[in-house]
This record gives C-alpha cells, sequence and structure tokens, in this order.
C-alpha cells in the first residue's frame, strides 16, 4: 500500500502529459472531482491536480513529439546516481536529471522494455500529498513485452523486492515492494502483455490506478465525460473492483475500489 512516507523505489510522484491542459483538468474534474491550479507563467503550462487543496498529481504540456500519458516518478535520493545505474543495466536517459526549481531533483528514462518512467529527487516537494485514499494514487503497474528483463532491470536499479503469482495457466503477475519493506508495502506490479495485446497494438507502458470508494459511479463519469473503455468494472477477489480506461487524449489510467479487510 503506497503511503506518503516516501521510501527509496516508492511512487512519489505522477504527472499527465496531455495536448489541451484545459480539456485534460476539465475531463479529471468532472470524473474525480479534482481541482485545477497553475503553477504559475514561469512553469511552462504545468499546473497541479488538487483534492481539498492537496496535490494528487500533476498536468503539463506534451513535449514535442510525444504522446498522452501519465508518467510514474519513482523516489530517488540522488538522481544522478539513479541515471547511472539505468544506463548500466541497459536502459537509457530521455530527459538528463536536472533542478525544477527548488522543489526537487528530476530525471527521465526509459526501460530496456521500452517503458518509460521517472525519478523524483526531493527538494522543497517531497511528493504527492495524497495517496491511497479516494481521488488519489493507489497503485502503479507496468505492462511489459518482456516482464524477466523487466525485473531485473527494475530490480538493479531500485532493489525492488518482486514475488509471483500466477494468475493462470499463461499469465503471471509480479508484485513490486521497495527495498526491505514488508509485503504491505507493495506499490504495484508488472505483467507480460498478451499476444493479443501486442496484435492490437499495445507497448511497453507504466499507468496508474486511482482509488475511488466507488467504482462503478465513477465508471460511470468516466465514460459519460469521453473515456474509452479498455476493461470493464471488474472484481478482483482479494484485490478490488477495477476498470481501466484511456482518456479523451489517449492516456491510459485505471480506478479500483480495493477490497478492505
Amino acid at each position: 500500500m503506497l503511503t506518503t512516507t516516501y521510501v527509496p523505489g516508492a511512487p512519489n510522484w505522477l504527472d499527465l502529459g496531455t495536448p489541451d491542459t484545459g480539456a485534460g483538468a476539465a475531463f479529471y474534474s468532472a470524473v474525480f472531482g479534482w481541482e485545477h491550479r497553475s503553477a504559475g507563467p514561469e512553469a511552462g503550462g504545468y499546473g497541479f491536480f488538487e483534492q481539498d487543496g492537496r496535490t494528487v498529481a500533476g498536468i503539463g504540456p506534451l513535449s514535442e513529439g510525444a504522446s498522452a500519458s501519465w508518467r510514474v516518478y519513482f523516489h530517488t535520493p540522488d538522481a544522478d546516481a539513479t541515471a547511472k545505474a539505468v544506463e548500466q543495466a541497459g536502459g537509457s536517459v530521455r530527459i538528463a536529471p536536472a533542478d525544477v526549481f527548488a522543489f526537487g531533483r528530476a530525471a527521465a528514462f526509459v526501460d530496456p522494455t521500452g517503458a518509460d518512467f521517472a525519478v523524483w529527487q526531493p527538494g522543497e516537494t517531497r511528493g504527492l500529498d495524497l495517496v491511497a485514499v479516494p481521488g488519489s494514487l493507489s497503485r502503479t503497474e507496468l505492462y511489459t513485452t518482456d516482464a524477466n528483463a523487466a525485473k531485473a532491470f527494475y530490480e538493479s536499479v531500485f532493489s525492488w523486492q518482486t514475488r509471483d503469482v500466477p494468475m493462470g495457466p499463461e499469465l503471471t503477475y509480479t508484485i513490486l515492494t521497495p527495498a526491505g519493506a514488508g509485503p504491505a508495502a507493495a506499490h504495484g506490479g508488472l505483467m507480460q502483455l498478451p499476444q493479443a495485446n501486442l496484435d492490437a497494438g499495445s507497448t511497453p507502458e507504466w499507468h496508474p490506478y486511482f482509488e475511488v470508494s466507488d467504482c462503478d459511479a465513477t465508471f460511470a463519469r468516466a465514460t459519460e465525460s469521453g473515456a474509452t473503455v479498455l476493461i470493464p468494472v471488474t472484481e478482483a477477489p482479494g484485490i478490488g473492483r477495477f476498470a481501466m480506461f484511456l482518456d479523451p487524449s489517449g492516456a491510459l489510467f485505471a480506478i479500483i475500489t480495493t477490497a478492505r479487510g
């Protein structure tokens, strides 16, 4: 379970890159009730999604040639050292480590299977203000074309603990946990993209799950607001009730009402 007591390797930031920040803000406000706040004229169009005045995600315009997507950031005490570790493990640096004013230091990478991800080295901003409560980030998930290569890469870069859970005769789900943490601190998972998904054009990517108090009601709001359904509301015993979408700009996200008890 995510917490705001961020430890190295845990997700600590999240932002949406979209071709129309106004439309993106309107969509997610309708779905989750978030408020959008600009970071100011010096921030190049970047802003924040807030719930009750606390930050739950960022939003900004796309860089040239990029597609709409949610980007997951993982905590690092040293973004420059992480960049070296990424390259040594077979990944590549997409955006070199750089200071974001006094808020922190960020860098973006591509893993060996082609999935984008990023890191956040805290400065004045430690990370998101809210996680694991309705309307905030609940978990992160990687779809990959080579689960074994992805596991080896992230274990090398972040020292994550991994545990494989069979999900059927042909599917294994790998649970991801920060180094040295117990099972309750798991922050997400990874899985091999099935051939049917690859044939349909799926590519490796990280995506967020947002916690919601009522999956069915949120599903209805998302579809009414223009989301494309990838996975309808589904019950996963012992995990929760979830659904997955593309937002109107094409960014993938999921919602979940986590099973309790």
